[in-house]
């Protein structure tokens, strides 16, 4: 186990609800400002109109999610090395935000799309890309499952959730590196934004705001990633004892 004693399980336990809570007040508020600055602050673009609004959302999930997934790259490779169960717990938790991230911009990029392209979904590089992402790390959840020897299930997740990140930059390079209708990058570019400053602030601002998110949310889904090996533990030594007591209780 990862703790010691019931009192530094607690201990750990109280640590990590207070830096969620504490992150998570930061990040509604982070949203509530981004939100605001969305509807109120930025102006319309000129030639998309209002569906360009989707940008504050659509870029930041994307970002979001493939952080997730370079956690879960990183915690992976630790884990397969040192065997710790903690890297284990946040890879697994970092993957399960990174598919809801990931699920997020696969819906507003076909809403985008529509109003934009006029059809729900292209088969372009990028989207495409993205997609068979989204099935990579769900296939991460099926592997953890697939054998009867959890260590053996959380090993081969391991490995694909390694294997899964190259995933990640061919998505950025995508656009320049093949066709594609996907909108060209108007913050991050070599030669700097070419988006006007109202722009590059909201998008900064719902930046940090889905990131703060993240944080808060991975802290949260820890925490219960640690009562659950709990339980699991305490329900393995339950067995245990119980198998090991002879059939009559003792000796007569």
């Amino acid at each position: 186990m990862w703790w010691k004693n019931e009192e530094d399980l607690v201990e750990s336990m109280t640590g990590t609800w207070r830096w969620a809570s504490g992150l998570a007040v930061l990040a509604g508020l982070g949203v509530l400002a981004a939100f605001w600055m969305i509807f109120f602050y930025v102006p319309t673009e000129a030639s998309m109109g209002v569906v360009q609004r989707i940008f504050y959302v659509h870029v930041p999930a994307a970002w979001v999610a493939f952080m997730a997934f370079g956690i879960v790259a990183l915690c992976s490779i630790g884990y397969l090395w040192l065997r710790d169960e903690r890297l284990d717990a946040i890879s697994v938790s970092a993957a399960e935000l990174g598919v809801v991230f990931t699920t997020i911009v696969l819906v507003t990029g076909p809403l985008w799309g529509k109003l934009a392209w006029g059809a729900w979904w292209v088969w372009e590089p990028r989207l495409t890309l993205t997609l068979l992402l989204w099935f990579i790390y769900i296939g991460y959840f099926v592997l953890r499952g697939a054998t009867d020897n959890p260590e053996r299930g959380k090993r081969f997740a391991a490995v694909l959730g390694v294997v899964g990140a190259v995933d990640i930059p061919l998505i950025h390079v995508s656009v320049n590196w093949f066709r594609s209708q996907h909108p060209q990058a108007v913050v991050l570019r070599p030669e700097g934004p070419t988006a006007g400053p109202e722009i590059v602030i909201t998008l900064l601002v719902s930046l940090l705001a889905f990131t703060l998110t993240f944080f808060a949310l991975l802290l949260l889904r820890y925490g219960l990633e640690k009562l659950r090996c709990n339980a699991e533990a305490l329900r393995f030594a339950a067995e245990s004892t119980r198998h090991a007591t002879p059939v009559g209780g003792g000796v007569g």
